[in-house]
């Protein structure tokens, strides 16, 4: 009787046990069901985010434009210029705002080089206790075994500064800022904690405060646009979806833990590269001359736009062809052809967008010189050489004096021809440039 008393009372505790782990596991089941949802919804709004960026941004190149060329024709003090100045400062700090939706909508330019994680934040140190003010204490704790990371250096700046500014305004009372790196290993096998990455090892950087913590709700929201506690007019809450943003478009993920009154611990996550780091970016020298009387063939589906960009070239002593999309831009190539020196055209259009269209130009006329531009930069486009420099891009809105310099700095230095795809290869990225709904 005791013997089977005991069989029992271990099958028993077999059982629980197998209970414990079969709990765990649908547990673990729902956290990672849970944060892939919230992923797809961040993705959903980083996709609509991006697209009235792009809206705005055709639009602040109409208004930005016209303020200079407005500015340029009014005399010193002219009092019609104060008011004109005052339009195209809320004109550029509205473009500030669609640059960070751009940020959370993973539609930025990025120019990627292997960066260390400790040297970027033993740089930004002074800076970042200036930021702080003297009430708030700065404990950094660095692990030499925080690997290497492929990633924009400016934009990874832009995250550890968004977190600090952040901790700092949940301790207004003063209190202790931490932050830390290290690195991590994830298993394919347990996927829980960051179900949208691969597995391998990341690169952390932890960002601490003693601040004021959040609640559920608000954790839950932390990361959406425009989403901020604090009073009216005090923040614009791009902040963190910004660092979101950039984390997600470097392969990485950000993560909060934070219980009301026992403040927050931010956790960026980036894969670790063994790229040895990239030497010193060369910078291109500024063209010689100011204006030019070369021909340009204008390509851009924005009516506004195409007339203020051909209107700021002109004045500039440029012959404009204008087009608003690629059969018109073929047909004008047909029968100017000779005369064009730069095809100047939107990178996303529908039917065909403007990288095809410049293959087809290039096919017919190798000397044509191409500048893209666009109000978004989306992945594809950065697939497509943006990123690495391969392409003259200049992102909306544009300046009259940005657009300028860079079709002189163009159309003034001589360039090897850059290699196009062999036409087989095409059809992998036609298609993608539909303009999204």
């Amino acid at each position: 009787v005791q013997q089977r008393t005991e069989e029992l009372v271990e099958a028993n505790e077999d059982l629980r046990k197998e209970v414990r782990e079969r709990e765990r596991a649908e547990q673990a089941l729902v956290e990672s069901e849970s944060k892939l949802r919230h992923a797809q919804k961040m993705e959903s709004i980083g996709r609509l985010a991006g697209g009235i960026a792009h809206d705005f941004n055709n639009l602040l190149t109409v208004m930005l434009s016209y303020c200079e060329l407005v500015l340029v024709s009014l005399e010193e003090g002219d009092e019609t210029r104060e008011d004109v100045e005052e339009i195209k400062a809320a004109a550029e700090r509205a473009s500030k705002l669609t640059r960070q939706l751009l940020a959370f909508g993973r539609q930025q330019i990025f120019e990627v080089k292997v960066l260390d994680l400790n040297d970027l934040i033993e740089e930004m140190i002074p800076m970042l206790e200036r930021l702080i003010g003297e009430d708030i204490v700065l404990d950094v704790t660095m692990s030499p075994g925080a690997g290497k990371v492929l990633a924009d250096r400016g934009q990874l700046e832009q995250v550890l500064m968004n977190l600090v500014v952040n901790a700092r305004d949940a301790m207004p009372t003063g209190g202790t800022l931490g932050i830390a790196t290290g690195s991590i290993a994830l298993d394919a096998d347990d996927p829980t904690e960051h179900p949208e990455l691969r597995a391998g090892r990341y690169a952390r950087l932890r960002v601490t405060d003693t601040g004021t913590g959040m609640d559920a709700k608000t954790r839950a929201r932390i990361f959406d646009p425009f989403f901020t506690t604090k009073p009216t007019g005090k923040g614009t809450g791009l902040g963190l979806s910004t660092a979101y943003g950039i984390v997600k478009q470097s392969e990485g993920a950000i993560s909060v833990q934070s219980e009301v009154g026992d403040g927050s611990t931010f956790d960026v996550l980036l894969p670790e590269t063994d790229q040895e780091s990239e030497g010193t970016v060369v910078t291109p020298k500024k063209s010689r001359g100011r204006a030019g009387n070369e021909t340009v063939l204008l390509v851009e589906d924005e009516s506004q736009v195409r007339e203020v960009i051909r209107s700021v070239l002109e004045r500039n002593g440029y012959s404009v062809l204008e087009a608003d999309g690629a059969e018109r831009a073929l047909e004008l190539c047909e029968v100017h052809g000779v005369d064009v020196d730069l095809l100047l055209t939107d990178l996303v259009m529908p039917q065909m967008n403007g990288r095809q269209l410049a293959r087809e130009i290039l096919r017919r006329r190798p000397e044509t010189k191409v500048l893209y531009m666009s109000g978004y930069a989306s992945e594809v486009a950065v697939r497509m050489g943006i990123r690495d420099g391969d392409l003259d891009f200049l992102a909306k809105p544009i300046l009259p004096g940005a657009l300028v310099a860079k079709v002189r700095e163009i159309l003034v230095v001589e360039r090897p021809r850059r290699s196009e795809p062999h036409p087989a290869a095409r059809s992998s990225v036609s298609g993608r440039f539909a303009r999204p709904q």
